[in-house]
């Protein structure tokens, strides 16, 4: 180990960022190897090591008051180093890092869940008399959030289905300028989720931000939008109109079903205020949960190409089956609309998708627990395949009137398709619907 005091071995300096070569850039697959990360500041150890420490010793009481005021926001450009554990460490920037690679996005925040991301994103965002925007379906504890959390503080929400045209989406955001001028507030934001949850639905994301710069301030209303399902690897939202990307990390990008974390990513502006309420709430994913994050960037695009391929079989053997009604993959949209946004917005299906099932809950119950390679679980995006009942699982919270308006059907069973062979797969699925 290198002696600082010794002026025959001075201490090595960190290498410079290598982000090209030959003017060409690296591509995110690449750069997860090492984006963020230079070895010769944890004495040459290839990985992070996990920071397992609660808060990290200033260099002067100077640097320490410099700190302190950029998290408080006395100083811009917030922290200047590393301060204590709730605020930031060194294997959660490491990752967030990483996490903008993809999207491209100029800063990025981890949390310790997904719903820890949307719950602090909309907090952010929303005070009494402002009216939240948002698409439907969403994922049942998102919209009850909006709907039961925010409700109780003068939080509004105007919501429309995910295929909306720009029309429809021109007409909603009049209502909500309505509402909230009402009781003195703004339209706060935009949410989004597409493909939504548990359906596939996609959104028209250039659409919507048309209809947002029409009418009301871009600079101001940002819109987010849920990418769990596609992203990052089949859908780049920020580069058609949205402002701010949501992750549940739990699923793809962890991958491995053995973790619960979630981001949100952007542009720095939009990111501040996010940063500032997780800094005072906490919320911010464990260094352990950073690291094991940071193992899974590295096979991301071979996991879910693996898994795409194979969704794509599958869909194909069960969108021929008698026992089938449809098939909510992607790969296989009827609807002109629907398909019109997969091919402005999306360069791959993903490998989650609504199965329907011909019968009822019970014809879908029975196909459940006949499955001997697919796991009854729910979640997603893991490297084995997983199925759920969304209307007596995920969203049975939701009532049942307003199930029946998103279409999650008694006979809409949610897969995930995972890397084991395809073939064994649609063997499993074979012989589970063949007791149904």
């Amino acid at each position: 180990m290198t002696d600082p005091a010794d002026p025959i071995t001075p201490r090595r300096k960190p290498k410079p960022e290598v982000t090209t070569i030959g003017g060409r850039a690296l591509k995110p697959s690449t750069l997860m190897m090492r984006h963020g990360y230079d070895p010769v500041l944890s004495e040459g150890s290839l990985k992070p090591p996990i920071f397992l420490t609660s808060t990290f010793v200033f260099e002067s009481a100077e640097a320490g008051k410099r700190h302190f005021e950029g998290i408080t926001g006395k100083r811009e450009g917030g922290a200047e180093g590393l301060v204590y554990s709730r605020f930031n460490g060194p294997n959660q920037e490491i990752l967030e890092d990483r996490l903008g690679v993809w999207d491209g996005a100029e800063d990025a925040l981890v949390f310790s869940s997904g719903m820890t991301a949307i719950c602090v994103l909309m907090m952010a965002y929303c005070r009494a008399g402002d009216v939240i925007v948002h698409s439907g379906p969403l994922y049942a504890a998102s919209e009850g959030f909006v709907a039961k959390v925010l409700g109780k503080f003068g939080v509004r929400y105007v919501d429309f289905p995910a295929g909306a045209t720009r029309e429809e989406l021109d007409a909603v955001l009049a209502r909500a300028k309505d509402m909230a001028s009402e009781t003195g507030g703004k339209v706060a934001m935009v949410y989004l989720e597409s493909p939504g949850n548990p359906t596939n639905a996609l959104v028209d994301i250039e659409a919507v931000r048309d209809a947002r710069d029409a009418a009301l301030d871009p600079g101001s209303t940002p819109i987010a939008i849920d990418n769990t399902f596609l992203g990052p690897l089949w859908q780049s939202p920020l580069r058609h109109g949205a402002d701010i990307v949501v992750y549940s990390l739990t699923k793809y990008a962890g991958g491995h079903s053995d973790l619960v974390a979630g981001s949100v990513s952007g542009a720095k502006k939009w990111m501040d205020p996010v940063r500032s309420l997780r800094n005072t709430m906490g919320g911010i994913c464990d260094p352990n949960t950073a690291w094991m994050l940071l193992r899974s960037l590295e096979t991301l695009e071979i996991r879910m190409q693996r898994a795409t391929e194979n969704a794509i079989r599958v869909c194909d053997f069960l969108d021929a089956h008698p026992k089938v009604e449809g098939v909510g993959f992607l790969g296989l949209l009827k609807d002109p609309r629907q398909k019109d946004i997969y091919q402005r917005h999306c360069t791959g299906p993903g490998s989650t998708f609504s199965l329907f099932i011909r019968g009822g809950e019970a014809e879908s119950f029975r196909f459940l627990d006949t499955l001997k390679v697919a796991k009854l679980a729910v979640s997603l995006g893991g490297t084995e395949t997983l199925a759920s009942h969304p209307a007596a699982m995920t969203h049975l919270s939701v009532a049942p009137e307003r199930r029946a308006q998103l279409g999650i059907t008694d006979n809409l069973v949610r897969i995930s398709i995972g890397i084991e062979d395809a073939d064994d797969l649609i063997a499993d699925f074979d012989q589970a619907l063949a007791a149904v």
